[in-house]
Order: structure tokens, then sequence, then C-alpha cells
């Protein structure tokens, strides 16, 4: 029997040249910001001792040689984009059922791993888990058991959507470094505050 306490975490990314288009800082380039947020997010999630694989789902062909310094990774062509939902169900067929499963969006860049421990511990009680971000409104962690069929409602309105799926909350505290996803140049301020990855705190000098 597999460890239940074993997960896989699949990050789905957007090649830098799309990603993060609503994203601007000042002096900075965006492209350059934007991966360097799913490098850190993807560094934090293997880093974290309850995920034994983490698969990364993308279409820029070069991340795997950005994220080489980062051991373990295992990375899936996005193929034709269809989407953020389908992007993570191609990681998630990828990884099969046969693990406790979680999506984590790749644009937490003060993710630390002990975070995410946190949050998947809380995981393994329940069916299918779900980490709300720090609005309240979206996600950024979708959790399922082993055995269980993948699904996922990433978008607009994605809490209440994945708590339609049947996902329960998965109480983290409030300040969980999970729970800061960067979209806008004010949420980045906000996650500068609480305190960037190594390579987004490199971008912005």
């Amino acid at each position: 029997m597999p460890d239940p306490s074993s997960w896989v975490v699949v990050v789905p990314v957007k090649a830098a040249t799309r990603g993060k288009s609503r994203l601007t800082v000042d002096g900075v380039d965006r492209v350059a910001l934007a991966r360097a947020i799913a490098l850190d997010t993807i560094a934090a999630a293997a880093s974290c001792s309850a995920v034994s694989q983490v698969i990364v789902v993308t279409d820029e062909a070069t991340l795997p040689l950005h994220a080489a310094d980062i051991a373990g990774l295992r990375f899936v062509a996005e193929g034709e984009a269809r989407g953020l939902n389908a992007a993570v169900a191609a990681g998630m067929q990828a990884a099969g059922e046969g693990m406790p499963r979680a999506a984590l969006l790749g644009d937490v860049p003060s993710l630390c791993g002990e975070d995410l421990a946190v949050a998947l511990h809380a995981a393994a009680a329940v069916d299918r888990g779900v980490v709300a971000d720090a609005e309240g409104t979206g996600s950024t962690l979708v959790t399922a058991r082993a055995g269980l069929a993948w699904e996922s409602a990433f978008g607009e309105g994605s809490f209440a959507a994945h708590r339609a799926l049947g996902c329960e909350v998965l109480e983290v505290p409030g300040d969980s470094t999970l729970r800061r996803d960067v979209d806008t140049a004010e949420q980045l301020r906000e996650a500068r505050g609480i305190g960037l990855g190594a390579r987004t705190t490199a971008v912005l000098g």
C-alpha cells in the first residue's frame, strides 16, 4: 500500500511569455518575474516533507533548464492549451490514482514547504480538500485521496466551485504562506511582506 502521507503535487505553469499578464512592476521584466514566481512555488513544493513527487505541467520547453537546480521534478507537456483545469488533469493522468494527489497553483512565491505540509496533513483525513486564497474566493490548493477520480474547478470563484464539488475546507492558519497567490502588483507587495522565494527576490532586486 502507498504511504497515505506521501503526496504527488501537480503544478500547472503557463509559459512565462503568457503568464501573469496582469502583473506589472516598474523596471521589472514581466517574463522573468512570472518564471521566478513559478520556480519558487515549485521549489517550495519539492522541499515539502509530505511530498514524494512534483509534476510540472507546462508548454514552456525551456522551463526544465531553468528548474535544473530543483531535484526530483517530473515535467509533462501541456500540449494544446485548453485552460488551467485541463493542464491539471494532464498532470493527474500522469500521476495515476495510486497516491493522494494535490493541485497547487504555480503563483505562490512566498510558499514554505512546512505550510504545504500542514495543509496536506489535514487533507489526508478527507476525500477531497481545498485551501482558499487570501481573499477567500479563489483556491490555491485542491486535493484528492488515493483512488478517487480527479476533479477541479479552478477559475473565477473557484473556492465556491470546489466546495460544490464536495471539497472540504482544509483549515490552515490565516497567515499561511499557502494562501497568498500573486496575480497583481498589490498581491506581490503583500507576498513580499511575508517573504518571497530566492528567485523572485532576485528578479525584483
